[in-house]
This record gives structure tokens, C-alpha cells and sequence, in this order.
């Protein structure tokens, strides 16, 4: 098991950089990057000062522009060349695009993602403040719905057919056909100041004057403010696993082996338990990294604006609408070293449930 570890270790170097590569060229010669907004805005400030905020200190004559001749840039007609070039240097694109290819995979190989362009900060500070409150989203959202799936899933399995198969199973359609934004909307009027109850915060996930509470006291409040979110987050994510649980069993509980162990007299929950549970939790665990991660990464931009949350999700949109490749690759490598390593610790735990497996032979 140990050299299966090692030789997937190996491979996520392969992988993480032809995803990075990929994505850094398509990206790259996309339209509409971080000059052209540039260009754009000045243009539609139409004043010096505007101009100044945008691209900095430019030398040259403040009189009309000049022509910018042939330029690469949608827009850029009527605007001196000196002013295109600031910009471009802003940016790191007064370097050939190979060039900034391989700067750019030197500096991840120390985790040096510089700087955003935008928002004048480091994307390490960025992500930093973010990822806090994602994991919070993204590792309690994730828990909530296994906890509640994987046990309910069960039950209706044993109950199959019955009036509580038929009721739950209504109940969690319903759940998962309301949208979590609306919901969202709704957990709001109802208990966050709306226009009935006033119970849970509406923002972050802290207190204004809560660094000078007790533990305790900052746990409850933690947990006080993550209360709507991942009600929001967690309504429409009971379907598909609970059941995938109900039908990975009822599939199991069908099979030869069950029958076997009835006839030798064991009892229903040690055939579920002990024979059953095994088997048909592995489909159900190898689905766990992609919840995971979709719980973490993408989550609900609508759900994050409500609640007022700064998260790894947001960032990305707003990186992606403003083009700013620094943190648009910065998220990317993060969330891809992450998948990578998170698959791996899938399989690492179908060992553990089903010790049959052996992925050294393969």
C-alpha cells in the first residue's frame, strides 16, 4: 500500500501542471483580459485623473492622445502607446507568453502567487482570509449531509415500500426541488430581521465584539452565525446520497451472501452491519471527495451574498469576471492540489472498509 501511495503522490506533479497548463493558455489568449478592462475604463472615465488612478504615473505629454496605431487591444484606438505599455507592465504582460508560462510555474513551485490585480493585496492574504470560512461551509455542510443521509438511506432501505420509505422519500424530493437561494431568502425573512423573527446574525461568521469573549462563549457564536448557511447549503443535498445509501443496500441485501447468513441464523442487524454495510458503502465513499469538494469550492455564490460571507466561491466569480489571472490560477492550483490529494484518501479508505481491496496488486 505504500508504494501505491508513493506512486500517487508521484502523479499528482503530472497532473496538477497539464491542468494548469491548460487552463493558463486557454485563459491567456481569451479576449477581454485584465488590459482590455483597464483600456476600457479609462476610456469610459475620459478624464486625467481617471486615467492617473487607473494606470498610475504615466510619462509623456498631457495634451490630446496620439494615435496608439495597430494595437492588440480592443479600444485602445485614440490612446498614447506609452500609456498601453504602463498598463501592460502593471499587469506582467510586457513579457512574451511563454515567458510568463514559466515564471508563473517556478514561482508555484513555492507556493509564490503574487499579487492580485485588482485588489492590491497578496493572493496568499486573499485566499488566507477566505479559506477559514469555506472549510467551515464546505467540512460541517459535508458532515451535516452524511450524518443525516447515510443513516436515513439505511432505514429506508430496511423499510422499503412502507409509509416512512414513502414519506421521506417525498420530503427530501421536495427539499432538493427548492432552490437553496430562495431558501436562503426565506430562512432570512423568517429568523434574520426579516419581517418576522430576529434570531440568528445575518453576517460573517463572528461577532463585531466577539475577540473579547470566553471560548466557549466564541464557539456558540461560531456556530450561531453558521446556522442559516448550512441550513441553506444542506436542504437540497440529502436526495442524491440518501438515495444512492437506499439503493447501494437494497442492491446488497438482495444478493446470495445475505441469504447465506440469514440461513446460519445471524440476527438482521449483523447482517447489515457486518456484511452488508461494508459493501455497499464503498459506491457511497467514493462519491465523497466530489461532495466534498463541491461543498468547499463552489458552494452557492447567490447563498454567500445573502449571508454576506467571504469565501473561496466568490473570490473566484469576482476573479473570473475581472479577469485577474493571478488569483484565478492561485484558486485553481489550490483547489486541484486539494481534489488530488482528497481522491487519494478515498482509496486509502476503501482499504480500511473493505480490506479485499488491494490496490498494490493492481
Amino acid at each position: 500500500m505504500a508504494a501505491y501511495i508513493v506512486r500517487r503522490l508521484l502523479l499528482i506533479l503530472p497532473t496538477l501542471w497539464a491542468i494548469i497548463t491548460i487552463n493558463f493558455f486557454i485563459v491567456q489568449i481569451a479576449p477581454g483580459g485584465p488590459v482590455d478592462q483597464a483600456i476600457a475604463e479609462m476610456q469610459g472615465l475620459g478624464s486625467t485623473s481617471g486615467t492617473e488612478r487607473i494606470s498610475g504615473s504615466i510619462s509623456g505629454d498631457s495634451g490630446a492622445p496620439q494615435s496608439s496605431g495597430a494595437s492588440a487591444y480592443r479600444g485602445a484606438r485614440g490612446l498614447d502607446p506609452e500609456v498601453i505599455a504602463e498598463i501592460e507592465k502593471r499587469y506582467g504582460f510586457d513579457k512574451p507568453l511563454l515567458a510568463r508560462y514559466g515564471e508563473m510555474l517556478k514561482n508555484y513551485l513555492t507556493f509564490n502567487f503574487g499579487d492580485s490585480l485588482f485588489r492590491g493585496r497578496s493572493v496568499l492574504a486573499l485566499i488566507a482570509e477566505r479559506l477559514p470560512v469555506s472549510v467551515s461551509l464546505g467540512l460541517w455542510s459535508t458532515l451535516i449531509i452524511y450524518l443525516v443521509s447515510i443513516p436515513l438511506g439505511i432505514r429506508k432501505a430496511v423499510k422499503n415500500g412502507t409509509p416512512f420509505d414513502v414519506w421521506t422519500s417525498t420530503a427530501i424530493i421536495l427539499g432538493n426541488a427548492i432552490p437553496s437561494f430562495l431558501f436562503a431568502v426565506l430562512l432570512v425573512v423568517l429568523f434574520s430581521g426579516g419581517s418576522f423573527l430576529k434570531i440568528f446574525p445575518l453576517r460573517g461568521l463572528a461577532s463585531v465584539d466577539g475577540a473579547n469573549w470566553s471560548l466557549p462563549a466564541r464557539i456558540l457564536d461560531y456556530f450561531w452565525h453558521l446556522t442559516l448557511p448550512i441550513i441553506a447549503i444542506t436542504i437540497g443535498g440529502f436526495a442524491t446520497l440518501t438515495m444512492l445509501t437506499k439503493n447501494s443496500f437494497l442492491d446488497e441485501i438482495h444478493k446470495q451472501y445475505v441469504t447465506t447468513a440469514r440461513a446460519k441464523g445471524l440476527t438482521e442487524k449483523k447482517i447489515l452491519l457486518g456484511h452488508v454495510f461494508r459493501n455497499a458503502m464503498l459506491i457511497v465513499i467514493a462519491g465523497f471527495p466530489a461532495a466534498f469538494i463541491s461543498m468547499f469550492f463552489t458552494g452557492s455564490v447567490l447563498i454567500e451574498v445573502i449571508f454576506s460571507l467571504d469565501v473561496m466561491g466568490l473570490l473566484g466569480f469576482e476573479s473570473k469576471m475581472q479577469r485577474d489571472y493571478p488569483v484565478i490560477f492561485a484558486t485553481l492550483y489550490i483547489f486541484t492540489l486539494l481534489g488530488l490529494v482528497l481522491s487519494l484518501v478515498s482509496d486509502v479508505m476503501y482499504t480500511v472498509i473493505d480490506p479485499r481491496i488491494d490496490f498494490e496488486a493492481r
